[in-house]
């Protein structure tokens, strides 16, 4: 007898229908998969016969024959599990025909039955729900991510005994066995900030930063206009404490930045256990040792890497010369994309890699270069220590910013900056102002505007022309260095509610240039 149940598979963070076909004849015993399956699909067989035995429903000796349509696509992971089981049973004749009619199954099959976790059901019931499917019978650990999506039904599942009690009761009855979970995501979304963000006590503060107040301001700028940001200084100088409190002055995530975000965890599998949607803007920090596809993401069966996962939050690279130089170049094209082509021998997927992107560094190898009273590096080991860091990484960020040793007195006033609330609010009060420049454009920030746009949206007045050309003739920019300033220039005004861009804005976003004393560039 013949069946078919609706289930999905992945795409990068996409994803796509798959029809879960079921044949069970008389013939030779035998249990064939087909479909172009990965391992971990193919093992499904043994998982799916084993646990139909510990429940009680133990196979015939038939010919069972299961095709995962499309076939001309690879399909990976553990989900199939729960759509072939129930292929298998209406084949069998123990679930009325077309009981499974109209509904999506996704699960893993655990040896007694149990119902686990799996990656990607996000982005699977968007599908499901754009293919006219309106009920999912998903794990309970993922019932929450997948009620998100308006207008479907969601049953949470447990047990697998409990899916055949369900399937086999009248369609009104159904509820009786499965529980249904629905998610709020207008009270998740409205009014100040977003419910599932962190509570204010816990949430790392700017207020804590003691001095450095050129770095403080410079972090404000680079979350206002989205700018990349390097922090240069020795150790201990407070460049991973401003680094990790960036996030907080960033503005909440909107309910389609989180789907996005949250798309892309569920597709690496990081989603925790019942979490409906990632609130919380990411905040992505990998050692220097991270591979070149860790960092980019890919392998041999594609995955989100770090920078997909940070994707509408921040990426800080740390110590950023000891990370690979293959790593780093390998950042640019996603930097300027906003996006990453990940190519392979089964195919191509594109992962979503719009981050802010910080860095820090020491300025030489042991970190204390200029006090010559510290530092023992000579000028060809600088040169060379610096030098790991690209000409073309570099043209990419455009605020750089010298940190200095916290000093005694600043230690122990008890003085405090600003807040990270505070700055918060300027920070997305000039969001605002971009997001009225930029309507129905291809920019969203500042940071993204590109050199044939400069002249619309940075434009400078006389005065202002003039100190240009002094600031271009004196400092021997480059184009790319020019266009950098007026990108800063203009968030900077926006900061102070300007509709131009002043003198003192160019003079203020020329300050956050790389020292050519470090660079010799």
């Amino acid at each position: 007898m013949y069946s078919t149940v609706v289930s999905g598979a992945l795409h990068g963070v996409s994803a796509y229908l798959v029809s879960v076909e079921v044949d069970i004849a008389n013939g030779l015993p035998a249990f064939l998969m087909v479909g172009s399956l990965s391992t971990e699909v193919r093992e499904s067989r043994e998982r799916v016969t084993v646990a139909l035995k510990n429940v009680g429903l133990s196979l015939p000796p038939k010919r069972i024959t299961v095709n995962l349509s499309p076939a001309d696509r690879r399909k990976e992971g553990t989900a199939f599990d729960l759509p072939i089981a129930v292929g298998m049973l209406e084949s069998l004749g123990l679930i009325p025909p077309k009981a499974a009619e109209g509904i999506l199954f996704l699960g893993e099959l655990g040896l007694d039955g149990e119902i686990k976790k799996v990656r990607g059901v996000l982005p699977i019931v968007q599908a499901a729900s754009e293919g006219g499917i309106r009920q999912c019978i998903v794990p309970a650990a993922n019932a929450k991510e997948a009620a998100v999506v308006p207008g479907m039904t969601v049953w949470e599942a447990g047990k697998f005994l409990d899916i055949l009690h369900f399937l086999m009761a009248e369609r009104g009855r159904r509820g009786d066995i499965l529980e249904t979970v629905s998610v709020d995501t207008d009270r998740l979304f409205g009014g100040e900030g977003v419910e599932g963000g962190k509570n204010a006590e816990d949430r790392l503060d700017f207020c804590q930063v003691t001095g450095q107040e050129s770095a403080r301001r410079a972090a404000e700028i680079a979350a206002a206009g989205f700018h990349n940001l390097l922090m240069v200084g020795p150790p201990g100088a407070g460049k991973s404490m401003i680094a990790k409190r960036i996030p907080g002055i960033l503005p909440p995530l909107t309910l389609e930045e989180s789907l996005e975000v949250t798309a892309v965890v569920s597709v690496a599998g990081l989603m925790e256990e019942g979490e409906a949607l990632v609130t919380e803007r990411p905040f992505r920090s990998p050692h220097h040792t991270i591979s070149q596809a860790a960092l980019i993401g890919g392998s041999v069966l594609p995955r989100p890497g770090m920078i997909s996962l940070a994707h509408r939050g921040v990426l800080f690279l740390d110590e950023l010369p000891e990370f690979q130089g293959a790593a780093l170049d390998a950042l640019r094209q996603p930097m300027e994309d906003r996006n990453v082509n990940i190519a392979r021998a089964s195919g191509n997927v594109t992962y979503p890699s719009d981050f802010m992107l910080v860095c820090a560094m020491n300025p030489c190898p042991c970190g204390y270069y200029p006090d010559a009273n510290r530092c023992r590096c000579s000028k060809t080991r600088i040169s060379r220590y610096m030098g790991k860091v690209s000409g073309p990484i570099l043209d990419r960020i455009d605020l750089c910013v010298e940190l200095q040793a916290v000093n005694y007195a600043s230690l122990k006033t008890k003085a405090r900056g600003k807040g990270s609330a505070e700055i918060r609010r300027r920070v997305e009060r000039a969001r605002r102002i971009q997001e009225d420049r930029f309507k129905d454009t291809g920019y969203r920030f500042n940071g993204d505007i590109e050199a044939a746009a400069m002249e619309k949206y940075c434009a400078l007045g006389q005065e202002e022309q003039g100190c240009m050309e002094r600031l271009y003739n004196s400092l021997q920019l480059s184009a790319r260095a020019y266009h950098r300033i007026l990108r800063v220039g203009r968030t900077i005004a926006d900061l102070d509610g300007e509709e131009q861009i002043g003198v003192q804005h160019l003079m203020e976003a020329a300050f956050y240039r790389p020292s050519m004393e470090y660079w010799g560039r």
